[in-house]
């Protein structure tokens, strides 16, 4: 009886008994197709449950009501359930209209829910509908404190009604409510469960109705007969028609190009050319937010600039948890706003660090205690609440004190070892940039009329040395040589990057040799300039130093070396354009789009505008948008993203059908690879099985008109500067699908977590990691090199960035690399026993949960085994980047399902 009153709801079980036997088939023609299983509740330790099966439940009416209903229908009352989410904090106009609901919501302006059958009246050939009904008790709940709030409505229905596919809502209250999910209770066939989450704008902005489909998936084709307008509408809602500035409420999917980079109106210097669109700046396409042209440059987007927000749509704004960790709690986070008034109140001769102890003391006193600037600073401030958080927050130490860097914990002097410099090539925050050595000397690709000889100026001698008894050829052939290769990237903007003030820049080279341990070791590094005519000295080679000038060329050098979001947008745009709510690929990819579309408005709003945080601190400067334009160009291929692909043509791995995953790494301990391999194949896995359910063969997944018209947009209209590349994959069987599939999870997931997370970690020690450098080394016909000479320790903290140019670094990479409290890591899912209304997904999802938890203890296994010296060992970082979970905050670990920072 409990069960039964929690399938159909208590009030109908209280009234009356269960059908007898031989009346059950008669109703359940009536009132489902198939009973469903009772949803299974994931367990903490991912133990999978085998699915339990309900028996076969029915409307409570009675035997003679049976009789009847196959004559007459009867009417019967089912209940609804609805969860809205509350917000933590309001402020006072949204408290007031909050009560002013409460009070119209008595007198008829309140929510509206009608329930829309999977079938058509066969008189009217429209959908069967119940009455409209209200959404109980607003008012008398308006108060209540807590994160979810349960209301429920009561609907009167037909016992020919069908199975339940859609709810609209209207919202006749003033302001909008974040509704999370609605379960109709009281048909035969169980709870029906509506995965929302989304809000619901109220009428007066958005006076359309709004369409929630049940968690049932479906194949176009498939599209019962009731559903199918509603999921047309659905479709052309979302598309929008490519016109008007977007309203913040809105839920309008678009595609642009980046034209609002950059604010001529300010000046020459604020201008930025517009990335996509052209064969001269190629570029992906992001959200389109329709803004008026700015008055000096009809193809420039205006400006949105901080703290007004930027449209993204409606749904994919930061939850409010997510938007406080991202912009307040820590006082870092105002450090753009105070950055105008240190600039002002910082004389020049504090600009440069005075000692490796002055960088130290940002962790443990903080930056403007350190300078003794505080008090004068806090009294500019004209916020007298910031400046009491400010004093709050600065007792026990300064104002901007960063938590040390977890690369400056387990050993302060790791930096310095050329060990450590390359084991960050393999397991640091950017593994993905490391190829074989193919070819020595290597050989560039640009066109030498343009940017001088291709040949490099490595030579055997520069390197034979240090191959352990090897000739450099023997080296090659028995794959000990190794390369992280900027110079065709960099060589072409040099000229105007070191125009710059303060950035100077080579185009870098770098040779390492596998050792007999498995590690790898720096032996040369080439530093390129701009070819200045035939006799000019434009490329030079530094090698480990044999004495303390060579040491401390050698520092520079490295710090010279070291310095994926655009590319997923259109994918991101173009499901929820063309995929419907119901299509189960929206299901299986709605958790890695979470978040993604604001991050990157976010980022041109602040990080990679003109005069944004990457022009401010980063090398390449205005330049660098530019920059990732030339790459996408000649070096971004959809078909080689996946991570097998991906090693393979860098020359990382090779085809091995013998190992675990078809791959044989050239260095054993490459700790992002031999991890990386075990989530894809994991993810692979997952994704395989739920296509193959869904597409038997390839006459299904070529004819499933959405899923064609997704792929097709993503890469004409989301990518249409690349759309004639012959490289693109076909999507026409199941196993195409699958693979496109899973590498779109892929990057979205561990790939950008490799890249991201250990930003603060490596970086935010700015020796280690520096984003630009100010001074080129020196020779000894430059009149800097008797300054290099006589104190080459000044001269070395004095080309690395400026305090203030460290702090507002490490605050963006501080930031960019913290998890919120709401994160969702791989293997994980809202709602995740009811997302889908297929059983046997559901269980194969927790069967992927639980081999990302399998992964993840055997990541902590070899994270102690002492063999593996890239991974484990004296003042090594463990390398726990792709290790799935992670606690909140700056951790170093921790695998979320989206690009979501």
């Amino acid at each position: 009886m409990a069960l039964a009153k929690e399938i159909m709801g208590s009030s109908m079980v209280e009234r009356t008994s269960f059908l007898s036997s031989s009346s059950k088939l008669v109703l359940e023609r009536h009132f489902c197709f198939n009973p469903v299983v009772v949803p299974l509740e994931r367990r903490r330790s991912l133990q999978l449950k085998r699915v339990v099966r309900a028996a076969p439940t029915v409307a409570a009416v009675s035997d003679n009501l049976v009789k009847a209903a196959a004559e007459k229908p009867v009417k019967f009352k089912v209940r609804a359930v609805v969860t809205v989410r509350n917000k933590h904090k309001e402020d006072l106009k949204e408290t007031f209209v909050k009560q002013l609901d409460a009070f119209t919501d008595k007198i008829g302006r309140n929510v509206v829910l009608e329930l829309v059958s999977t079938e058509v009246d066969p008189k009217t050939r429209a959908s069967k509908k119940s009455k409209p009904a209200v959404l109980k008790d607003w008012s008398k709940k308006s108060n209540v404190k807590a994160e979810r709030v349960n209301y429920s409505a009561e609907f009167m229905v037909d016992s020919n009604f069908g199975m339940p596919g859609a709810i609209t809502v209207t919202n006749k209250h003033q302001r909008e409510f974040f509704m999370e999910s609605i379960t109709i209770e009281g048909f035969a066939c169980g709870p029906v469960h509506f995965p929302c989450n989304s809000w619901v704008q109220s009428k007066k902005d958005h006076p359309e109705k709004r369409i929630f489909f049940s968690n049932q998936p479906y194949l176009p084709n498939e599209t019962p007969a009731g559903l199918k307008a509603l999921r047309e509408e659905e479709l052309k809602d979302l598309k929008g028609d490519g016109q008007g500035i977007r309203k913040l409420s809105d839920r309008i999917y678009d595609f642009d190009v980046y034209n609002d980079l950059g604010n001529p109106d300010k000046g020459i210097d604020f201008a930025r050319p517009t990335l996509g669109g052209n064969d001269t700046h190629p570029f992906p396409r992001r959200c389109r937010t329709g803004r008026l042209p700015t008055d000096t440059d009809l193809h420039a987007e205006s400006r949105v600039e901080k703290p007004l927000p930027m449209y993204v749509p409606r749904d994919e704004q930061f939850e409010e948890t997510k938007q406080n960790t991202f912009s307040a709690g820590r006082l870092k986070a105002v450090l753009h706003n105070l950055i105008p008034l240190l600039m002002a109140s910082i004389s020049s001769d504090n600009h440069d660090f005075k000692g490796f102890s002055h960088i130290d003391s940002l962790y443990s006193e903080g930056l403007l205690l350190k300078l003794g600037l505080q008090d004068d600073l806090l009294k500019k401030l004209p916020l007298p609440n910031l400046v009491s958080k400010i004093q709050e927050s600065s007792q026990g130490g300064g104002l901007l004190k960063y938590d040390t860097p977890k690369i400056a914990i387990k050993d302060k002097f790791a930096w310095l070892r050329d060990d450590e410099f390359a084991r960050q090539a393999i397991a640091g925050v950017n593994p993905v940039t490391i190829e074989k050595l193919q070819v020595f000397p290597p050989v560039s690709k640009l066109d030498p009329e343009i940017h001088g000889p291709q040949e490099s100026a490595l030579r055997d001698e520069d390197i034979v040395g240090h191959l352990n008894g090897m000739t450099v050829r023997q080296a090659l052939e028995a794959n000990k040589l190794f390369i992280v290769d900027h110079h065709d990237i960099y060589l072409p903007f040099l000229d105007r990057i070191n125009a710059l003030d303060g950035r100077k820049a080579y185009a870098t080279r770098t040779i390492f040799f596998l050792t007999p341990l498995g590690t790898l070791k720096p032996i040369a590094i080439e530093l390129s300039l701009p070819s200045a005519g035939p006799s000019s000295r434009s490329k030079r080679v530094v090698t480990p130093p044999v004495d303390a000038t060579g040491n401390w060329m050698w520092l520079l050098a490295k710090a010279h070396v070291l310095r994926t979001h655009a590319c997923l947008e259109p994918f991101i745009l173009a499901a929820h354009r063309q995929l419907s709510a119901m299509h189960p690929i929206y299901k299986l990819l709605d958790p890695h789009m979470r978040y993604t579309l604001v991050i990157n408005a976010l980022a041109r709003q602040s990080l990679i505008n003109a005069d944004g945080v990457i022009a401010s601190c980063f090398t390449p400067g205005r330049y660098c948008m530019e920059m990732s334009s030339a790459a996408y160009k000649s070096f971004w291929r959809f078909d080689l993203e996946s991570l097998p692909a991906d090693l393979i043509r860098r020359g990382m791995a090779v085809p091995d059908p013998t190992q675990p995953h078809g791959l044989k790494l050239l260095i054993e301990d490459y700790p992002y690879a031999s991890d990386g391999l075990m989530i894809w194949a994991a993810i692979e896995d997952w994704v395989r099985t739920y296509v193959n359910h869904y597409y038997p063969d390839s006459t299904v997944v070529c004819n499933d008109k959405e899923l064609q018209a997704w792929y097709s947009e993503s890469i004409n209209v989301g990518h249409a500067d690349l759309r004639h590349a012959d490289w693109w994959p076909e999507l026409a069987t199941p196993n195409d699908l699958t693979s496109i599939l899973t590498t779109l999870i892929w990057l979205a997931s561990a790939q950008h977590a490799a890249l991201n997370f250990g930003q603060y970690p490596y970086g935010g020690y700015v020796p280690n990691r520096p984003p630009l450098m100010r001074r080129l080394i020196p020779d000894e016909n430059d009149p800097e090199y008797a300054i290099f000479m006589s104190d080459p320790q000044k001269y070395f903290l004095s080309a690395l960035p400026s305090l203030l140019q460290s702090s507002k670094y490490m605050a963006v990479v501080d930031t960019l690399s913290t998890h919120s409290p709401d994160e969702e890591y791989i293997g994980e899912r809202q709602q995740s026993s009811t997302w889908s209304g297929d059983a046997e997904m559901i269980e194969a999802f927790y069967r992927f949960s639980a081999e990302i938890g399998r992964i993840e203890r055997e990541i902590e296994e070899k994270n102690v085994d002492a063999r593996l010296r890239n991974r484990c060992g004296a003042g090594v970082i463990p390398y726990e980047l792709l290790a799935p979970s992670s606690e909140p905050g700056v951790t170093c670990r921790g695998v979320p399902n989206s690009v979501s920072i």
